[in-house]
């Protein structure tokens, strides 16, 4: 049994201890936006932090991330307030967003470290695959969030997510939308 605290909540998973963190979060976890994309480490689609580090969960194991503080893209923020999520949002450096939960954490555990890295650093921690080449827009979206981290600079927020939980629950058969008192049902 791996135990850890992912997104501010521990849990456990009782599977192989060699499963890949990416599948414990995924098939386990529900928590779908880490995304599969190469299963080598190449692209980062499936980037999430542990302890504070952008790493990619395809090559962490669940024995390996035992104990330890794992936020996905899911705990970066309930509302997309994160500044992260509105530079993205604010610079159009978002297009068909497969690869956005992954340049999001590598991003936000970069300016957790340095909240005003140069062009070169930017280049350096954000080694995500995008195959839609937003690289320019996704280099002035960071400096733009390094801004708001540092509060030098306010961005309007991006609009909150619209969908209730019941609508989502039955979109998706996976989830259970909490009853009227907040427990799941």
């Amino acid at each position: 049994m791996s135990r850890m605290t992912v997104n501010g909540r521990p849990v456990q998973f009782d599977m192989d201890p060699q499963t890949p963190l990416l599948w414990a979060l995924r098939d386990a976890a529900n928590l779908t936006g880490t995304k599969y994309g190469c299963g080598a480490g190449d692209c980062g689609a499936c980037m999430v932090m542990v302890d504070g580090a952008a790493l990619r969960s395809c090559l962490v194991t669940i024995a390996e991330a035992e104990g330890r503080y794992v936020t996905t893209i899911e705990g970066l923020s309930h509302d997309r307030s994160h500044p992260v999520q509105q530079a993205l949002v604010a610079e159009q450096a978002i297009q068909c967003g497969f690869c956005t939960p992954g340049i999001a954490m590598a991003a936000a555990a970069l300016l957790e470290r340095n909240a005003n890295p140069g062009e070169a650093e930017i280049r350096e921690a954000i080694p995500n695959l995008c195959r839609c080449g937003v690289y320019p827009r996704l280099v002035k979206a960071i400096e733009r969030a390094g801004r708001v981290a540092r509060r030098a600079e306010r961005i309007s927020a991006a609009p909150a997510p619209g969908i209730d939980a019941r609508d989502a629950a039955s979109a998706v058969p996976a989830m259970r939308a909490p009853d009227i008192e907040g427990e799941i049902e």
